[in-house]
């Protein structure tokens, strides 16, 4: 259990140095732009990213399930955790489950914008 949470732990480690490299690099192509290139970027690789690495793992021969933690909870979760929320989001869809995608895509943005507003008003009381 241990060398597994160290492994996940690299990989976070990589994956979140890989999201700030990433970050600084789209901002110096694009400087200018009026929303944010940036995070837009790496929310897409990393959804890209994760949904190669599940492609590949469903056969459990290209990449091993310690792998896919590695990889796709270690990296992809250190580089953006908007890959898991689209994934998560995919499963619905593959599965033909489309009243679970639109309930917790919804709950997902309205309480995650509410839990922003919040900790921000909370924030500036203290």
């Amino acid at each position: 259990m241990l060398k597994t949470i160290l492994l996940i732990g690299a990989g976070g480690f990589a994956g979140t140095v890989a999201r700030y490299l990433l970050y600084r690099f789209v901002q110096l192509i694009f400087p200018l732009l009026i929303f944010p290139a940036a995070t837009l970027s790496v929310n897409l690789i990393g959804s890209f990213v994760i949904g190669f690495l599940y492609a590949l793992s469903d056969s459990q021969t290209l990449v091993s399930p310690e792998l896919r933690l590695i990889l796709a909870t270690g990296f992809c979760g250190g580089f953006t955790t908007f890959s898991a929320f689209a994934y998560e989001n995919f499963s619905f869809i593959k599965t033909g489950n489309v009243s679970l995608l639109i309930i917790y895509t919804g709950i997902s943005i309205i309480l995650g914008l509410a839990a922003v507003y919040f900790g921000y008003r909370f924030g500036k009381i203290i």
